[in-house]
């Protein structure tokens, strides 16, 4: 079982390292980084030229928590993705770059980036 799962952390960690080793964010296109646990979904805006976050938002930041513990996963992932466009447009941040990491770019991942495609970023 122990090897088992050793192989698929790092099957995981090769899938992180090839789409991570093609984008890059800068101040002015910050990568937009998503972390999906089994019941919550984090998103942060970094400039890597400068190693800073520069924005970030959760299903557990404290004007989402009660929203989205009464939504279903995906519907809490829309509400991220809106939230994450509003703080970085607010920024003046119009594009970013997506970075989806280890995860497949569909369910709660694909939700999260449409809806901050809707609420006006461009990526």
């Amino acid at each position: 079982m122990l090897a088992v799962r050793k192989k698929i952390d790092k099957i995981r960690l090769k899938r992180k390292k090839r789409v991570r080793s093609k984008i890059s964010g800068t101040e002015q296109r910050p990568r937009l980084s998503v972390f999906r646990s089994a019941s919550h979904i984090y998103i942060q805006a970094i400039a890597d030229d400068l190693g800073k976050t520069i924005a970030e938002a959760s299903t557990l930041d404290p004007d989402l928590k009660e929203k989205a513990s009464k939504a279903k996963k995906t519907e809490a992932a829309r509400l991220v993705g809106k939230t994450i466009a509003a703080r970085l447009l607010e920024k003046g941040v119009m594009q970013v770059v997506f970075d989806r990491g280890r995860f497949l770019y569909h369910g709660r991942v694909k939700a999260l980036a449409d809806s901050a495609r809707e609420a006006g970023l461009k990526f």
